[in-house]
């Protein structure tokens, strides 16, 4: 067998126990990421309180593009499970 087979072979067998691994680490890092937007943004907020709309129109979209691709990496390690 060849390297490539067996490295393929380790991949199905533990591709039941590595997409929920996967998705569990892709909440994780969306969660560390929209923590530090919402810092970043109530700090931003403190310093300059007359652009408030502004920061707070940024962070939403930031958190939600980081929302989008947490979703579509949660739904490619659930489709591995398949």
């Amino acid at each position: 067998m060849t390297l490539l087979n067996i490295l393929l072979q380790a991949a199905a067998n533990l591709g039941s126990i590595a997409a929920p691994i996967g998705a569990g680490l892709v909440v994780i890092g969306a969660g560390i990421g929209i923590g530090k937007i919402g810092a970043g943004a109530m700090e931003a907020i403190a310093r300059q309180p007359e652009a408030t709309s502004d920061v707070r129109m940024s962070m939403i979209i930031v958190a939600a593009l980081i929302e989008g691709t947490a979703l579509f990496a949660i739904v490619v390690c659930l489709m591995a499970l398949g």
